[in-house]
């Protein structure tokens, strides 16, 4: 099962959603306070169940929120961002070589985040 790193930053709180083996699946922004860091962890577990909207395709289809974002970075890496009901960015990932692995990192949220505990460090 995976879980959810609580970390404190030089400028706030942060949080990296971990998978089983220890790899970060997902990244939040950083939170000024801890309370504000676990209502994102709290949104990324409520708001997971989304759809997959992929960007790197011509002409591709708009999903509604809560959905995960698949697109192509600067660098010509693919990337997922993960926006709750409102719009808003909950969490990101890594850069990934082939989309595949991309998509495989939102499969692997929506696994291991809804029973992932907290962990402070």
């Amino acid at each position: 099962m995976g879980k959810f790193v609580l970390k404190t930053t030089n400028t706030g709180f942060k949080f990296d959603l971990k998978a089983t083996n220890g790899q970060v699946i997902a990244t939040s922004e950083v939170y000024t306070t801890e309370a504000a860091c676990e209502n994102g962890i709290a949104s990324v577990k409520n708001n997971c169940i989304g759809e997959i909207e992929d960007q790197t395709v011509e002409n591709f289809e708009k999903v509604k929120h809560p959905k995960f974002e698949v697109y192509t970075d600067k660098a010509g890496e693919f990337r997922f961002r993960l926006k709750a009901k409102n719009g808003e960015v909950i969490a990101t990932s890594e850069g990934y070589t082939a989309k595949d692995g991309c998509l495989n990192g939102i499969e692997s949220v929506k696994k291991n985040a809804p029973d992932a505990e907290i962990v402070k460090e």
